[in-house]
């Protein structure tokens, strides 16, 4: 006798089922007193892109598993002659016993030992499954991936998993979320971050540069004098939330870019200009630091 066998009956005595199946998610459950196998869970990986998080979208993959025999369709059996209810417990699944105690007649409930809880006896094993009731086979399952999932987060579908035998209970289908990385963007929870790159010249005269997001291109405007460092926010252009109308920014984290070596001509052009007052460090008139700025944005 297994533990299975023990809680079954307590709820034979109780009544409502077996305990075991309903605090530990065993691995089958009874329907009318009879045993019923469940199919194990099944586990795939599915890869999404950024734009793919953003917006939802619905995969179609194709899953090895075990599927019901197409030859006894799950039964086991060679034919319909060789499948039929269990002479030991008459298809309920278990057996009763009576004994005489000095305390009168006790009745205890245990799995029929003949057909093992299922109710029925196979006389001649089926020739594909070799009784099994399962083979092989795949299936082409379309999985709807809500918008706003995120690296190694579990979604789980009902039914989709290894197939049971004799009509038993189909296991799950667990998928696991992976993000590919995008070329250019960067994903730091529902926000999305990309590095710009200008040239000194344009930091100080400011200029107009088209950059990548989520959506495809977006033209921004960097000031004249902006600093290294500087964060933009483009509002409501990073990903949004699961299950929620709510969505995260854009930022754009402006670097000034330095040329390691310049020609003699732009040597000497640099040289005027470092000795110009504009060009000097004023500390006193200095935008606020990096981590200052961060700490703003997020309070």
């Amino acid at each position: 006798m297994n533990m299975d066998d023990i809680f079954s009956q307590f709820g034979d005595i109780f009544g409502g089922g077996n305990p075991f199946e309903s605090f530990f998610g065993g691995g089958g459950g009874t329907r009318g007193g009879r045993r019923v196998q469940r199919g194990t869970n099944l586990r795939i990986k599915v890869k999404l892109t950024l734009e793919e998080i953003a917006k939802g979208v619905e995969k179609k993959v194709k899953v090895n598993k075990q599927v019901v025999c197409h030859t006894c369709t799950g039964t086991g059996a060679k034919d319909k002659s060789s499948y039929h209810t269990c002479n030991t417990c008459g298809g309920s699944g278990s057996v009763r016993r009576v004994t005489n105690t000095i305390l009168g007649q006790m009745q205890t409930t245990s799995t029929c030992p003949t057909c093992n809880g299922e109710g029925v006896e196979i006389t001649a094993k089926c020739t594909t499954c070799k009784g099994e009731g399962l083979e092989r086979g795949e299936e082409t399952i379309a999985i709807n991936i809500p918008a706003g999932v995120s690296e190694g987060m579990q979604l789980s579908m009902s039914g989709k998993g290894n197939a049971a035998p004799r009509g038993g209970i189909p296991g799950d289908l667990i998928i696991l979320i992976e993000e590919v990385p995008h070329e250019t963007l960067k994903r730091d929870g529902i926000n999305v971050i990309y590095d710009l790159y200008i040239n000194f010249a344009d930091a100080a005269l400011g200029t107009s540069v088209e950059i990548p997001t989520i959506d495809g291109k977006a033209k921004i405007k960097i000031d004249a004098g902006t600093q290294g460092g500087k964060i933009l926010r483009l509002k409501g252009k990073g990903l949004p939330e699961v299950n929620s109308y709510h969505k995260g920014d854009q930022l754009v984290y402006v670097n000034v870019w330095t040329p390691k070596t310049v020609n003699k001509e732009e040597k000497e052009l640099l040289e005027k200009l470092k000795n110009s007052a504009n060009f000097k460090p004023q500390p006193g008139k200095s935008e606020k630091s990096f981590f200052e700025r961060i700490k703003e944005y997020f309070e």
